[in-house]
């Protein structure tokens, strides 16, 4: 594998970055874990050289700063945008991606090192920007209870996304953090229908599991919002479905819901065909035609799930998610739009991720 390849902006952008590499091969250890919870698994440690990732100058993004202890995540997503950050390192971004997990066991340390430095101005960090911090390796390594106590220690802003309910492990480290800096917490949620979390998210907790953890974190003085994402085309967008999301979210005591349609960038885009092709062989020509013009879905059709959402919201007491925060931002125009081109609706932008 290239490990020398993995560099500073390799957690954050589309393509890998020039060198100087994050770690060598001879800093990378792998090891296989014969448990229940991790077989199949394997895990290469390594000790990186940098940790507080800069996101790329081209990235949508509201924050500048990230943080990822893990490369490859074992929520194995199928439609997961990063799938294809594991390609830079030689690894299938499939089932590669789903079961070989990198893991920079040094990150604790190294972030209260970089924290410390008289460069660093305390900007904001994100976490779960690429994938998930809270994916079952965390249950094995354990670097989340270092890396927050280190941003509470410096009192540094920082926020999280997550589908793990692991998170709860955490709850009173996050609550000193947030009683000396800023700190949002923000649950991934696209859909409750059990059968097609059971296919499109094996590896993930149910929705009713992470919803009970939004609940949770509130009633612990903990404010959540909730990322409505993925919005699958056909499969979750229905009126009834949307309804059903909402509701669900809202009686978990979210503080906002925020959706996003699904988009499909190269190596998740080919992952998920696949798998489109097993489970619901009569939509591939309709997502052929959908997702024509490129990895989002067309503008119409975002305009139309996030102002369908925005009313639910509205009607269940929820608002969107403000402007800047937890990784989200409204989708640019690859292209400066004309002058007179028209204004999009209010609160029918639609978001992205990194």
């Amino acid at each position: 594998m290239r490990w020398n390849n993995l560099s500073l902006g390799d957690d954050g952008g589309d393509t890998p970055a020039a060198p100087p590499a994050l770690f060598g091969g001879a800093d990378v250890v792998t090891r296989t874990i014969d448990t229940p919870e991790f077989r199949g698994i394997t895990f290469h440690e390594v000790r990186a050289r940098s940790i507080v990732n800069r996101v790329p100058g081209a990235s949508r993004m509201p924050f500048d700063w990230t943080v990822n202890p893990y490369r490859g995540c074992s929520h194995a997503c199928v439609y997961c945008f990063a799938r294809k950050t594991h390609s830079y390192l030689d690894l299938d971004t499939g089932v590669g991606f789903d079961s070989q997990i990198v893991v920079k066991v040094n990150a604790p340390d190294l972030l209260r090192r970089e924290l410390g430095a008289r460069r660093w101005a305390g900007e904001h960090i994100a976490m779960g920007t690429n994938v998930d911090c809270y994916q079952r390796a965390e249950g094995r390594y354990r670097l989340m209870p270092g890396i927050i106590t280190a941003l509470r220690d410096y009192a540094n802003p920082f926020s999280i996304l997550t589908k793990g309910t692991l998170i709860l492990r955490d709850l009173e480290l996050l609550r000193q953090a947030a009683a000396v800096t800023d700190v949002g917490i923000s649950v991934s949620v696209g859909f409750t229908d059990p059968s097609l979390w059971r296919t499109v998210e094996p590896g993930t907790p149910a929705p009713e599991r992470r919803l009970d953890m939004v609940r949770t974190l509130a009633e612990h003085g903990l404010s959540c919002g909730v990322l409505m994402a993925p919005v699958i085309p056909y499969l979750s967008d229905s009126p009834a479905r949307l309804r059903e999301t909402v509701r669900a979210i809202a009686a978990a005591g979210a503080t906002s819901v925020t959706p996003l349609a699904l988009h499909l960038r190269p190596g998740a885009r080919e992952w998920f065909m696949s798998w489109l092709a097993r489970h619901h062989p009569h939509l591939v020509r309709r997502y052929e035609v959908l997702y024509a013009g490129g990895s989002y879905a067309p503008k119409w059709y975002q305009r139309r799930i996030t102002g369908h959402v925005h009313e639910l919201a509205a009607e269940y007491g929820m608002g969107p998610t403000r402007r800047g925060a937890h990784r989200a931002l409204p989708v640019r125009d690859p292209e400066p739009a004309p002058a007179s081109a028209a204004r999009p609706e209010p609160g029918a932008t639609q978001l992205t991720l990194l």
